[in-house]
């Protein structure tokens, strides 16, 4: 067994990877001798990071679907738990995936190892009585974005918001050129980004509406462009065949590619699931319409919990409605329909909202990776001091 220091890291799906990534490498700028073990994904392993499962055997989510997977989730929380009470990590860090990590860092917490946990859980949206058991759980909470933070502050738990590192990354230049250059596509070519999200289940709800949508809107812009990026193979696949499925032929006017982040740079306009994406849609500052669908028993779930008034980041982050947000029953092809035509004719004019885009991008650059590092470090130097 290693002698090394160690400090543990879970993280659940691609984008806990990338914050994990950039958290290993600030880390190793303050301890460079340290190990870093738990779960991750590729960017982390990539760093050195010695994942002890598959990340993608937590990428679960929603009220009901994860059941199925609760004794295969219980034996993997059991196995980390009895490692890192073997090995007595320097603190624990766990990012995102507050069903499982929070779990594993109350029975860490107890164990006396430090806990950490990197992204809000959504308690400013539903199971704001959840505090309490992130009060039991973790020693410190980092959070993306500052309005997370109150409720924290509230019930006396220490908390540090650090920006997002989207912002750190994503500059003030606009690429909508080098983008279309990219893909072919002539620099006065009107071209709207459909993005459906990228797990299954969301693809199976979200992309027949927006190609339906898409393919009505031709009728009075006969000119649009549509880019559909995916994300893997298997994504990829599932787009094709609904494409069929639409009797869409791709090439011309509807157009797969393989990166989402130039796709939203080359159009004038995304339309797009809920979610992290919404964020780089924003920091590229183009204009938006987001969906959203759940699975029919989580939303009756969800609708009797959530109250808040937006799900889009856009929107949470303004405190009011920045851009339109059609959610279950609300998203229909009409709606996305109308709004796709009604950008592309030219009847909105977006100079504001880019502007404001723009401000909310300035509040979130505060160097993300660093300033979660230097928590995380006063948290352990913290500790070893008393």
């Amino acid at each position: 067994m290693s002698n090394a220091p160690l400090i543990g890291i879970v993280a659940g799906e691609k984008s806990g990877d990338i914050l994990g990534a950039g958290l290993i490498s600030a880390l190793r700028k303050k301890y460079p001798d340290a190990e870093f073990a738990g779960i991750g994904g590729p960017d982390m392993i990539a760093l050195g990071f010695n994942s002890l499962a598959e990340m993608d055997r937590l990428s679960v989510m929603g009220f009901v679907e994860p059941l199925g997977r609760l004794p295969e989730l219980f034996a993997l929380k059991k196995r980390l738990r009895k490692f890192f009470a073997e090995r007595r990590p320097l603190v624990f860090i766990g990012i995102d995936n507050p069903d499982f990590n929070l779990r594993l860092e109350e029975e860490l917490k107890i164990d006396k190892i430090k806990t950490v946990h990197y992204v809000s859980p959504s308690l400013w949206a539903y199971r704001e009585k959840r505090i309490h058991t992130v009060k039991r759980a973790v020693d410190l909470m980092l959070t993306l974005f500052p309005f997370e933070t109150a409720v924290y502050t509230q019930h006396g738990v220490d908390v540090k918001c650090v920006g997002h590192p989207l912002a750190d990354t994503i500059g003030f230049e606009d690429k909508k050129l080098a983008s279309r250059e990219q893909f072919g596509l002539n620099p006065g070519d009107d071209v709207v980004a459909l993005m459906p999200g990228s797990r299954g289940g969301e693809i199976k709800r979200l992309a027949p509406v927006f190609l339906a949508a898409a393919v009505q809107s031709l009728a009075t812009c006969p000119q649009l462009k549509f880019l559909i990026p995916t994300s893997s193979a298997a994504n990829k696949a599932q787009v094709d065949a609904l494409l069929r499925e639409a009797s869409i032929i791709t090439g011309k006017q509807f157009i797969l590619v393989d990166d989402s982040h130039a796709a939203i740079s080359a159009a004038d306009l995304v339309v797009l699931s809920s979610g992290t994406a919404t964020l780089e849609v924003l920091l590229l500052r183009r204009p938006m319409i987001v969906g959203y669908k759940l699975a029919a028993i989580t939303f009756a779930i969800a609708s009797r919990l959530v109250k808040i008034p937006y799900v889009a980041l856009p929107n949470l982050l303004a405190g009011r409605q920045l851009v339109p947000e059609y959610i279950q029953h609300d998203l229909t092809v009409e709606k996305v329909r109308e709004g796709i035509v009604r950008h592309m004719t030219g009847e909105e004019d977006h100079e504001a909202l880019m502007q404001e885009f723009e401000q909310i991008h300035k509040s979130l650059r505060l160097d993300a990776s660093s300033a979660a590092a230097q928590a995380v470090a006063s948290l352990i130097e913290k500790d070893s001091s008393q």
